[in-house]
């Protein structure tokens, strides 16, 4: 028997740097291309270890569910969706210190084809590994380390066919079963002894499928957090949760709080029933259409749930809807679930791994390849008119325009399906502005209006919002905006060019804190029954700042610090004491010492080009005299560096 060596560090407090979520998990979606190559994760599998679980997802094919791990080595493949033994091929070529590698094979990276990949990193309290020979000695010992008790274990016999065998699933007996790659339900078999696992070890029944004489073996190990979290900046943190739950006694929306927002998600019925796959960059999100879905005991490709999406991620859990209890898991139904944590955890030191521009240079269909995981984006024409689109990964494929007050609408041709940027089909000559929401930098929440003052909506920002954009999603309604140099009881619109009003039924006068918004009865922020998005905004030390500033109408530039050493590459601002354009610079289309062009958000006319309002200052920017200097005017301004 061998136990594998966890070579991460525990969390900060252990003589160690702290452990972000990105650092030991990841989903990677990539399209293929039938040519070796390597897959840039972003997770160091090749020194710290892991699994890397790959799924077909597209096209006429159906391959399965693909495992491959360090401890097995590269060229052994077990299947997640069958009862195979552990075959040995050359497709995986090779675990990387920033991903993995292929060979450009039909089954994990056939041309034009996507595919989805998940990679586990071997970490304290998160991830293990461990291989055995059985000796069919009944009730085993297996030790592992993990170094917490597990949350759950997946276990495969590799040398003969044999199912997978999951159990000691957190909140269950650890007598209790099921098979990954059926739709068996529970069972009482015991399939991992008489005794409950420990942080330490975890036991094993004299069986094919566990510790026959002479077979072989691997388990994967998860951890569970409930308060003992050791990830994060503090290494206090929860990243991982396996639990258990019974849907209501009727088709109707059921929420569970797992403590954070998931990136990931796993559920089944305790009984009969299909393991349910959704993840953030595939099909978590409340887009109330066909929500794609995988099946880990099916090596379909990726399912289109079309009565409706069935899971939608909150800031403290989960929402499985009113369909997912009607059509997929019954009433008063007992079910399982997994859920890991949306990172990153700490707050951002670099603008550009959070920030980026990028242009449709030719409407190829490539689209912008920004180099990080959009969120939340801005979308504008820059050669001519056209509307403003804002869409976000949490909304799928939806937008809206920040120049008007239309409803949500869709927009199938913008698609948060790829790494670097977001996939186009059609346009042409248009610029993108994205974010990748992090701790006191940006968040995106959608959430449910109950028409009702004091309505407290939990965030991720980590930090309390100084600037918020709410949008109310199936009707018109305006766009309201939250500032904390303007207070609790004022509202800006995005889409017109008001001053700010008082409104207290927008915020319920309550200024938001760092774990909650408040909203009141304004129907545009918390009208009953209907879905609303909030975009959150904050200052991070030398990567975006969120201020204000009067005016004092001199010509010669006036600094704004901003905190940056290298300069704004966005700024946005607006005046607040009378009306007034949102104004946008920023250094892809030119912040330089002549004249600078500038879009406005409340607009959707071309940009204007012979106005040098805005120069360059390695604090920040600085500013001219006119629209956005005039003496004794109020402003303010947001800027990303």
């Amino acid at each position: 028997m061998t136990a594998s060596k966890i070579v991460a560090a525990a969390a900060s407090g252990a003589g160690s740097d702290p452990v972000d979520i990105e650092q030991v998990f990841n989903t990677y979606v990539y399209n293929g291309d039938s040519s070796s190559g390597n897959e840039i994760t972003g997770i160091d599998t090749l020194n710290e270890g892991g699994l890397v679980w790959l799924k077909h997802r597209s096209g006429s094919n159906s391959f399965g569910h693909a495992f491959y791990d360090t401890e097995r080595g590269n060229t052994k493949q077990l299947r997640g969706d069958n009862n195979s033994a552990e075959s040995t091929e050359s497709r995986f070529t090779g675990f990387l210190d920033n991903g993995f590698s292929l060979s450009g094979d039909t089954e994990l990276d056939y041309a034009n084809n996507k595919y989805v990949a998940w990679t586990f990193r071997k970490a304290k309290n998160f991830f293990d590994i461990v291989t055995w020979t059985g000796d069919g000695v009944n009730n085993r010992s297996i030790s592992h380390n993990l170094g917490s008790t597990p949350g759950a274990i997946f276990m495969k016999r590799r040398n003969s066919t044999e199912n997978w065998y999951v159990g000691c699933w957190n909140g269950m007996t650890h007598s209790n079963g099921w098979k990954l790659n059926e739709t068996d339900a529970v069972s009482t078999y015991g399939y991992f002894g008489t005794t409950a696992p420990t942080a330490t070890t975890f036991n094993v029944t004299n069986f094919n499928g566990g510790n026959a004489n002479g077979s072989t073996y691997v388990a994967y190990i998860f951890a569970h957090h409930n308060n003992n979290g050791t990830f994060g900046p503090d290494g206090d943190q929860d990243v991982i949760k396996f639990g258990s739950g019974t849907t209501p006694s009727s088709a109707a929306d059921f929420e569970i709080n797992v403590g954070f927002e998931p990136q990931f998600l796993m559920y089944r019925l305790q009984g009969a029933g299909n393991w349910y796959i959704h993840d953030t960059m595939r099909s978590l999100h409340h887009d109330n259409s066909s929500q794609p879905t995988l099946f880990a005991n099916q090596a379909y490709y990726e399912t289109q749930i079309t009565s409706n999406n069935h899971v939608e991620p909150t800031a403290t859990g989960f929402r499985l809807t009113e369909n997912a209890v009607n059509q997929a898991l019954g009433a008063n139904a007992p079910f399982i679930y997994m859920a890991i944590r949306r990172g990153p955890l700490a707050v951002p030191e670099d603008a550009t791994k959070v920030f980026a521009i990028d242009k449709y240079e030719d409407g190829s269909g490539d689209g912008p390849t920004n180099g990080i995981v959009n969120d939340f984006n801005l979308l504008k024409g820059v050669s001519g008119s056209s509307d403003w689109h804002t869409t976000t990964r949490l909304q799928g494929a939806k937008r809206f325009k920040t120049n008007n007050n239309s409803a949500e609408a869709s927009n199938t041709s913008i698609l948060y399906d790829r790494m670097d940027g977001v996939w186009n089909t059609t346009v042409n000559n248009f610029q993108l502005w994205g974010w990748k929401r992090a701790p006191s930098f940006c968040d995106v929440v959608v959430f449910k209006g109950n028409g009702s003052a004091g309505h407290n909506i939990s965030h991720n920002l980590g930090v309390v919002p100084e600037m918020m954009w709410v949008k109310q999603r199936p009707y018109t309604s305006d766009w309201r905006v939250y500032h904390s140099a303007l207070g609790n009881t004022k509202v800006l619109k995005l889409n017109e060019t008001d001053a700010s009003a008082t409104l207290t039924s927008a915020w319920n006068s309550t200024t938001p804190t760092a774990s909650v918004f408040t909203v009141g009865t304004s129907n545009d922020t918390n009208e009953n029954n209907l879905s609303h998005v909030a975009y959150l905004f904050a200052t991070a030390e030398g990567v975006s700042k969120v201020g204000s500033y009067t005016g004092d109408g001199t010509s010669d530039g006036r600094t704004i610090d901003c905190g940056f050493t290298s300069g704004a590459k966005f700024v946005l601002i607006k005046r607040t004491d009378a009306t007034s354009d949102w104004y946008v610079w920023d250094t892809t289309r030119g912040i330089v010492d002549a004249a600078d062009p500038y879009l406005r958000l409340n607009a959707d006319n071309a940009a204007v080009t012979d106005a040098d309002w805005i120069d360059p200052q390695a604090s920040g920017f600085s500013i001219r005299a006119g629209a956005i200097n005039g003496n004794g005017q109020e402003f303010i301004f947001y800027a990303v560096a």
